[in-house]
């Protein structure tokens, strides 16, 4: 019994330290800082920050406790105000940090189809909220964009640039992206993951058409590192997995909807295995496979896809 309680105390400590070191911030370039979210600790959105001349510019907020943390993340790395938090689209783990962010000095900046999107649906879905602990939203206040843009925004001191373009709809209608050429960074929100919790593509305004078309563009770039929404680091073959899923199960549901399967059928047939990670199928709400394939079919199956 004393090995077995040994063992559990280790492995206790293993998985502390493995988040830990998962949660720990990267330098990807000179000035440019990635932190990874965590899943299991519900901070699961990746955030990064520029350190300009005089000010930092945050990418996504994440959810409160997890703002709280990059907050304190960021000042170990430079003692430069937080000016901007650019948020990729309106999701709220993405989003419902912006407070923490405002309270620190910074306006949110987002395009102006994800702002209407947050100013839609987010307050209703920060009121139907109801974890409780140090999940809870209690003393936390929803905060909507302050400054918005119609297709690109540009963040330049002579040294530094980053440039925000909105390509979406795709994963949703305001999506947008941040993009370093200097350093060939991009940075994509939820247009692509890269991990293996799944991918949420029940919005009801995501464009699978458009998701791949985007990531087709994405994928043309110059571009040296992508920082995915969710995941780990990649690369431009990251964005051609991602793209590679989304097109395998768009087909898949299509090509049902024409031979008369029900969705039911659908979600106990398609076979998505040679996407990898990409496919995986999360338990969380709308990051199963079987949820993509339904949302997907709502789409499709009323217009019948003629050939």
């Amino acid at each position: 019994m004393r090995h077995i309680a040994l063992w559990i105390v280790f492995g206790f400590v293993f998985s502390i330290n493995a988040r830990s070191q998962q949660t720990a911030v990267h330098e990807l370039a000179p000035g440019v800082f990635f932190w990874q979210g965590d899943h299991v600790l519900r901070k699961p959105a990746n955030c990064t920050w520029v350190v300009f001349k005089d000010y930092v510019l945050v990418i996504d907020a994440n959810f409160p406790w997890g703002a709280r943390e990059l907050l304190t993340e960021i000042k170990r790395t430079t003692n430069k105000p937080i000016r901007f938090v650019f948020n990729t689209h309106y999701h709220s783990d993405h989003t419902f940090g912006n407070g923490l962010f405002v309270d620190a000095g910074a306006s949110i900046v987002c395009s102006k189809d994800c702002a209407a999107e947050l100013r839609a649906t987010g307050q209703a879905s920060w009121d139907k909220w109801r974890e409780t602990g140090e999940h809870s939203l209690v003393g936390f206040r929803l905060e909507y964009p302050a400054i918005t843009f119609t297709d690109k925004m540009t963040f330049d001191d002579g040294d530094r640039r980053v440039e925000l373009i909105k390509v979406g709809p795709a994963h949703t209608k305001g999506d947008a992206v941040a993009y370093l050429p200097k350093e060939k960074i991009l940075a994509t929100g939820d247009l692509c993951v890269n991990w293996t919790w799944g991918n949420f593509m029940g919005d009801p305004d995501a464009d699978y058409n458009g998701w791949i078309r985007v990531l087709d563009e994405l994928a043309g770039w110059d571009v040296r590192t992508v920082v995915p929404g969710h995941g780990s680091p990649g690369t431009t073959d990251t964005l051609r997995g991602e793209r590679q899923y989304i097109a395998d199960i768009l087909h898949q549901v299509q090509e049902g909807v024409r031979a008369g399967r029900t969705v039911d059928q659908l979600v106990s047939e398609i076979d998505l295995s040679k996407d990898g990670s990409f496919a995986s199928s999360s338990h969380a709400p709308g990051m199963s496979n079987a949820n993509a394939i339904r949302a997907i079919y709502r789409k499709v199956a009323p217009a019948r896809v003629t050939k």
